[in-house]
């Protein structure tokens, strides 16, 4: 059990890819805080969960808004005082944020999706930072997904913040290296999960046609099995990825199992990085 020791804060933790992720922790033998807005739901993932703890693991769950920064704060409080070796945060909790195009939608709904994942994000980081340096290592995994990469029209507040979760990810690897601090991104690749059914449930009209009905054969298809997602996350969590930072991992389509064997040389280069292309990149004169 590669995780045996060490304990882990996982937000969004009661549902989809967060509940995956917590149940393969404690599958590899950590303890854990989940943390969600729904304490009935994060109970009911608490008692599903402890059958599968060993002696000396624990389960512990807290009702909290990570878009605040007096609850990030008391998040990390709560893990300290009941979990030991606190050595992993896992930045699950997001949204998709309002559907339709960006002089239709609320704003008031569009800043409150970027307050979730970005600044959730950030101050969950903020609030750990300190413990982790005081421990001397740490581990912090970021959720981004194809938001980062590549243009989502009509989902705007979800791509924005998901392309600045990576940037924030790759300045952090800088600023905390020297602490031994690893801090990662990952894409857990086309998930069914309650945001896939958002997207649905808001129609072609508001998401756009095309996306619309890539969703709908997604749901058919089955998507991306969750394990592989938080195996990912296990992987990042783990001694193995020790040196591995500042990196935009996909589930899917990387080979991240092999990276251990290429680390020094990884740590030389951009790959796994967002980046600007210019002209050059593409064979093209300016």
């Amino acid at each position: 059990m590669r995780l045996a020791g060490r304990s882990a804060i996982i937000t969004g933790g009661s549902l989809g890819l967060g509940r995956a992720i917590a149940e393969r922790f404690v599958r590899e033998g950590a303890s854990v805080l989940l943390v969600a807005r729904d304490p009935d739901r994060l109970e009911v993932t608490r008692q599903e969960l402890l059958p599968l703890a060993l002696s000396g693991q624990s389960i512990h769950v807290m009702a909290e808004d990570v878009a605040q920064p007096q609850g990030c704060d008391a998040i990390v409080v709560r893990a300290r005082q009941t979990m030991e070796n606190l050595a992993v945060l896992v930045n699950n909790a997001g949204v998709y944020g309002p559907l339709g195009s960006l002089e239709e939608v609320s704003w008031s709904e569009w800043e409150s999706a970027i307050r979730i994942n970005l600044f959730g994000t950030a101050l969950m980081c903020r609030a750990i930072i300190p413990s982790f340096r005081e421990r001397g290592s740490g581990k912090i995994i970021n959720l981004s997904g194809g938001g980062a990469t590549q243009p989502l029209p009509r989902i705007s507040a979800y791509a924005a913040s998901k392309a600045a979760v990576v940037r924030l990810t790759e300045t952090l690897a800088h600023e905390l290296r020297d602490a031994h601090i690893d801090v990662n991104a990952m894409a857990p690749g086309a998930l069914n999960t309650r945001l896939l059914d958002e997207i649905l449930a808001a129609g072609p009209n508001k998401v756009g046609r095309d996306f619309y009905e890539r969703s709908v054969q997604q749901r058919e298809k089955g998507g991306t099995p969750l394990d592989l997602g938080a195996s990912l996350a296990a992987f990042l969590a783990s001694g193995e990825s020790d040196g591995i930072t500042g990196r935009l991992l996909s589930a899917v389509w990387d080979d991240w199992q092999a990276l251990p064997g290429w680390r020094a040389k990884l740590a030389q280069t951009d790959v796994y990085t967002l980046r600007r292309i210019v002209p050059a990149d593409r064979g093209l004169d300016n």
